[in-house]
């Protein structure tokens, strides 16, 4: 350490000048670094179900739509000027961009038809009457339309059950076929907001959209308010370091050298071609929490040596000798943790992956190598050594008091309590759930505009964006064939009747209703022919624009419309599909019929599910095992172990407990900021016990050595765990509630960390060297 404090600081002028360009050749990228959503980046592309969406996207409506409900503010939608607004929306949805042109339906689609057996035979022919337009439409004309809708069975569908509102659907490409650019989702859920709801709604009309294009952008909407809260807690973790330190220098110190590294990190995003995707707007922050953190540490010991009459490069130097070790071990830990995350197939963890590595390795050169360089260069300010002494003093007060926990009773009670804290989360947690718990999207607010459209369209609707598409694979002209569509009806009958299902699309669903405009309209005819001949009548009116069925009757699609996507909904459909096709005798008996899951919304988040469940604890286990090697390789002492890894374990688990106690389910969004909060806590953990090994190798006793360890590190570790809480606390207040929750989780956490690090490591360190006492070094 001596030789590299030589080398650093004999070098310092010329390596300061190299970071000031460095500083500024980064932020001049940093400010190019944009907002970036896909929609393939949010799902695992390996799994089962998303292999069957990629193979059979272009030939059956997928997971990625978007539905456009025109609504009647008063009356019903019977009316020439209802449908000239729809005609002018659907027209609108369908030259957006990334729209796929072909799956644009609504009533004045072309390929919505309806059937009737009249005098002169069967006649097939669209809803909208030929020669009738948006220019020319009359009372009369939308008289015509109206029963064409209800005769088609469009109720429920593409109009309300209600008749107050119309719907129209369209689904999204990633990639455009012609320019092969991606789709930019932000710049299209902008367009939906000025080209629809700006341009149509007004006191008559409402118009209401859903689907992921524009989740994504009402949550980037939001990040305007997340940046607000950004700047709140910035502020308010500066006052508080200037409170702890008293000194604007080391004000700056701390604050400006965590805000550097983040300016390194939006650079070197910008140059990896990668941008910001809106559901990893927290990270930042948190990577300058970490800096933060890290900060307080270097000031800490910074003024503590000022305090005691050493200049200020002086004090530099034996900050960087003592805390670099320690601080480049916690930062690695955090780092390797991080990396973990990376082993989740879903590519927008595995950007967040990098963004939180790479920010946590720059920490290493910011904090603990340019911030005790810039503070050797620090003038001596008259006065500052004595009030930091008197301030030393009344905080050293508090920590011989708190340091009283190493002796035997204290620490006996605090392990008590540990034990009993852990064994309650721990059973608490069993009730954690991965997903949703709500009905619409956890990420927004209930009474945002996103979840009361989606609220209000599935109350309307037989229909919802929640849909589970099972791709029924079957030999050629299976829709001709009575055992294949009696097999597929039965599975929609089974579906239809579980619990959460809204309604249920099928090819024989659709048939038995229709059958009977083959028998002038006698109901006593509904239902599924069973001659060949029949069914190739009855299935002649359905194209494969519907849907249902493609060219050849090799595919026949059953599209489950769920009543929300709560993970709970959702495991319940998914294990009906795979109790069916494992326990049904026709589907048994019939090897050449396969029921693949899962195409639609539903199927996509029950894979994101899936693989979240699959890696969580695996995920966790190398966390803790990346802890565990690394504080070996650092101290080289089993009791280490215990002492740094038991604390960081309950708050762990006490994180997952308040998630259950709040609702917050496990996902793409919530599952990394628990992972960055646990690697936050565990630098707590190696702070104390690096200056508490320190002692202990001198023969002092557990008694002794804790309160002084304290003495030096824990007015630090223990104001910095208060001030991350209360700048993360105001995210409470946040207008997009993924922000709100993860505020109170993250306040938590820091605290629970926090006091765990204080309280129950000096318990583990104290029964341990009890147990097995060390011998001293030297």
């Amino acid at each position: 350490m001596n030789a590299i404090e030589f080398v650093v600081f004999k070098a310092r002028a010329a390596i300061l000048l190299a970071l000031a360009v460095f500083t500024v050749a980064m932020g001049y990228y940093a400010v190019q670094l944009r907002m970036e959503a896909g929609f393939l980046k949010q799902i695992p592309t390996g799994h089962e179900y998303v292999q069957t969406f990629l193979e059979y996207e272009n030939r059956v409506p997928g997971a990625n739509l978007v539905l456009v409900a025109v609504k009647a503010r008063d009356g019903t939608i019977w009316n020439a000027a209802f449908m000239k607004r729809l005609q002018a929306v659907a027209e609108e949805v369908t030259f957006l961009p990334g729209v796929r042109r072909t799956t644009v339906r609504s009533l004045w689609s072309p390929s919505t038809r309806v059937t009737e057996n009249t005098e002169e035979g069967i006649n097939a022919y669209p809803v909208i009457p030929n020669g009738v337009t948006a220019q020319n439409i009359t009372a009369a004309d939308v008289a015509v339309i109206r029963d064409r809708a209800l005769n088609g069975k469009h109720e429920g569908f593409l109009i309300s059950n209600d008749h107050r509102a119309a719907l129209v659907m369209a689904e999204l490409q990633e990639v455009d076929p012609v320019t092969r650019e991606r789709l930019d989702y932000l710049d299209l859920a902008a367009k939906l907001e000025t080209n629809l709801r700006d341009r149509y709604e007004d006191g008559d009309i409402e118009i209401q959209i859903v689907g992921f294009t524009k989740f994504i952008g009402d949550i980037a909407d939001g990040a305007s308010d997340v940046l607000v809260f950004f700047v709140l807690a910035f502020a308010l973790t500066t006052l508080a370091v200037f409170i702890y330190c008293r000194s604007p220098q080391l004000t700056f110190l701390a604050v400006f050298c965590s805000l550097v590294s983040v300016v390194w990190q939006f650079g070197l995003l910008h140059l990896m071609n990668r941008g910001l995707d809106p559901l990893a707007v927290l990270v930042p922050f948190l990577v300058y929490a970490i800096g933060v953190s890290h900060g307080v540490q270097q000031i800490n010991l910074i003024g503590t040596e000022l305090s005691e009459g050493r200049t200020p490069e002086e004090a530099a130097r034996a900050t960087f000798r003592r805390l670099l070790i320690p601080g480049s071990l916690a930062l690695v830990t955090d780092l390797v943790g991080f990396g973990t995350l990376y082993l989740i197939p879903i590519e927008v963890i595995q950007d967040l992956a990098v963004m939180a590595g790479l920010g946590v390795a720059l920490k290493i050169v910011t904090n603990l190598i340019m911030l005790p360089l810039v503070a050797s260069y620090m003038p001596e300010r008259r006065g500052f050594a004595e009030t930091f002494a008197r301030l030393r003093r009344s905080r050293e007060r508090l920590m011989t008091f708190i340091g009283g926990i190493a002796r035997p009773l204290p620490s006996a009670f605090a392990l008590a309590a540990f034990v009993l804290l852990l064994a309650t989360a721990m059973y608490e947690t069993r009730h954690r759930h991965i997903g949703d718990l709500t009905a619409g999207f956890s990420e927004l607010w209930p009474s945002s505009r996103y979840n009361r459209d989606i609220a209000e369209i599935v109350d309307r609707f037989s229909i919802s964006a929640d849909a589970l598409i099972v791709v029924v694979e079957t030999p050629e002209d299976a829709c001709i064939d009575y055992r294949t569509m009696h097999l597929i009806e039965r599975f929609s009958w089974v579906m239809r009747n579980v619990a959460g299902v809204n309604s249920v699309q099928s090819l024989p669903m659709s048939v038995r209703k229709t059958s009977a405009i083959w028998r002038e309209g006698n109901p006593r005819w509904i239902g599924l022919p069973h001659s060949e001949t029949d069914l190739i009548q009855t299935t002649s009116i359905y194209e494969p624009s519907s849907g249902l069925l493609n060219e050849a009757c090799t595919i026949l699609p059953v599209i489950v419309y769920l009543d929300d996507h709560k993970a709970e909904t959702i495991e319940t459909a998914i294990a009906a599909v795979k109790t069916f096709r494992s326990t049904d005798p026709g589907a048994l008996a019939r090897g050449d019929i396969n029921f693949r899951l899962a195409m639609g919304g539903v199927g996509v988040m029950a894979a994101t599910n899936d693989v979240i469940e699959a890696n969580e604890m695996p995920m966790l286990a190398w966390v803790y095992a990346v802890i565990v090697l690394l504080v070996y390789l650092a101290y080289r002492d089993w009791r280490a172990i215990v002492c740094c890894c038991m604390p960081l374990l309950m708050a762990t688990f006490l994180g997952y407990w308040l998630m259950t106690a709040l609702d917050i389910g496990l996902k793409v969004s919530t599952l990394p900021v628990l992972v960055l909060a646990t690697g936050i806590g565990v630098d707590y953990a190696f702070y104390i016990y690096s200056r508490l090994q320190s002692f202990l190798d001198e023969g002092m006793p557990i008694e002794r050595a804790y309160p002084l360890a304290l003495q030096q590190i824990g007015v630090a570790v223990i104001f910095t765990g208060l001030t991350l809480a209360i700048g993360v606390s105001t995210w409470a207040f946040s207008g997009l509630k993924l922000q709100a929750d993860m505020g109170i989780l993250l306040s938590f956490m820091f605290l629970a960390n926090m006091i765990a690090a204080i309280f129950f490591l000096p318990a583990f360190a104290a029964t341990l060297e009890r147990l097995f006492p060390r011998t001293p070094r030297g």
